[in-house]
């Protein structure tokens, strides 16, 4: 059985107790299809809004729903917080498209509890991983805490957005308009994973840089056999320009530059890494891959946790449709992303690749780039406030040590905690990596849901603790 310090065990029962509850207000959050990529979803995305507005008034917070250019943002303080260390929680109400529909099991938006071919219990439904699953554990350890006790261990600001998975584009204003009201000794993050039956909290994020790239050549769409091999093929090109980005020998990325800054990690923190993940073709099996095909001398976990990369994210170009055309395409499109770590500027980056592609432009070709977004890495030191004793309460609740880990996604808003408000984010999620977030079926599974809210309970008990 698992152990914890007798205060807890009320608690921590309550939780136990009151899960069908809980789930019921999960369930009821889910089916509101608060999809922020699409206007006609707006008014479901207020919806999920004023959702979250009404459980947190009722668990004893002043909420403040913010207009924005795009999705309201919700800013909840305790009404009544007692003394000491102040945690400001983050989290996203929006989620992403159902796409394709007929990949789905049951409906997206009629969540329902699916038992696994593990045997496992998994919640089923858009964004039961990603975010709203996450965000609940958090509310529901408050809500046992404030049924048990009738107060918080520390003091408590809720910031949660509805743009996300669009990109985000209010929040970073929004933070620098708040900043002093939105201070707090240390971020808290749920929209991680953790490893299986092990707990973990990310200490390091690649950053991001997405770019769009488009070339023209001819006016039109030529007729291959008329005009094939005198005029210039821009899906040729393109091909051509975006192979050379990368070394095809070491893997590595030749813009000039690139890896300015870039330092390994601590031998220490390479080592549990490597202890996490010591087999490259374990790592990789689950996707139907063995061998890593990024930087020589690093194994598949550092290649995406602590390397900076290069991905080519889709190519558009000519006739693609059933059949065959013998078309020359007159122009070509593709979406690239760079993932950046510590130390790389996404300004200078987007120089070099937009200086690289123009150097190897031959005549009769133009290119325009359309910039998609950027933002740099994120690091948390070992001495972050909070983050030794949320990884000791993660412990005891999961009865195994929990680890930090790296993840070679990007969540801006880390780093944005860090650069606005001055404080570490600590990212501590309980999804799993094959939960399917983004995907058809998305899950959550219902032992991450419960014991998420345990492990809530128990960190924010920790950090009271202002001597750790």
């Amino acid at each position: 059985m698992t152990s914890f310090p007798s205060s807890l065990s009320p608690i921590l029962e309550q939780a136990d107790r009151t899960l069908d509850a809980a789930l019921e207000r999960l369930f009821a959050f889910l089916r509101i299809p608060s999809i922020s990529t699409q206007p006609e979803h707006a008014d479901d995305c207020r919806q999920a809004a004023l959702w979250l507005r009404d459980q947190l008034d009722e668990l004893g917070f002043d909420v403040t729903l913010h207009a924005t250019p795009g999705h309201p943002i919700l800013v909840a303080h305790d009404r009544t917080p007692p003394a000491g260390p102040h945690v400001l929680f983050y989290g996203h109400y929006d989620v992403q498209p159902v796409d394709p529909l007929n990949l789905w099991d049951s409906g997206p938006f009629e969540p329902k509890l699916v038992t696994g071919a593990d045997g496992a219990t998994h919640i089923v439904a858009r964004g039961a991983s990603d975010d709203k699953g996450q965000v609940m554990t958090f509310i529901e350890a408050i809500r046992a805490i404030r049924a048990t006790t009738g107060t918080l261990p520390v003091r408590i600001s809720l910031l949660i957005e509805g743009e996300e998975e669009c990109g985000g584009p209010s929040l970073v204003p929004f933070m620098e308009t708040h900043r002093e009201e939105l201070c707090a000794d240390v971020g808290l993050i749920c929209d991680t994973a953790m490893l299986p039956g092990v707990p973990a909290i990310t200490t390091t994020l690649r950053g991001m840089l997405g770019e769009e790239i488009h070339l023209r050549c001819a006016s039109r769409d030529l007729h291959s056999g008329i005009y094939g091999n005198a005029a210039r093929n821009p899906a040729e090109l393109l091909c051509s320009v975006l192979a050379s980005i990368r070394d095809a020998k070491t893997g590595r990325v030749v813009l000039p530059g690139f890896y300015a800054g870039v330092e390994d990690p601590a031998p220490a923190l390479r080592a549990r890494w490597r202890d996490i993940a010591p087999d490259n073709a374990a790592f990789l099996g689950e996707v139907g891959l063995s061998t890593p095909a990024g930087e020589q001398g690093y194994t598949a976990i550092e290649q995406t946790w602590c390397r900076p990369s290069f991905e080519i994210n889709g190519i558009s170009s000519g006739y693609t449709g059933e059949g065959f055309k013998t078309v020359l395409p007159g122009e070509a499109v593709a979406k690239v992303s760079f993932r950046l770590v510590a130390g790389q500027d996404p300004v200078r980056i987007r120089q070099a690749f937009c200086a690289h592609v123009r150097a190897m432009l031959p005549d009769d070709c133009t290119v325009t780039f359309t910039p998609c977004g950027g933002s740099v890495a994120c690091t948390v030191p070992d001495d972050a406030f909070g983050l030794q004793p949320a990884l000791r309460a993660l412990g005891a609740e999961w009865n195994t040590p929990a680890v930090t880990i790296g993840c070679g996604g990007s969540i801006p808003v880390a780093g944005d905690m860090q650069r606005i408000l001055g404080m570490s984010a600590l990212l501590v999620g309980f999804a799993l990596d094959d939960d399917r977030a983004h995907s058809p079926n998305e899950k959550y599974d219902l032992t991450s849901f419960h014991k998420g809210i345990r492990s809530w309970v128990r960190i924010l008990h920790a950090m009271a603790r202002t001597d750790d």
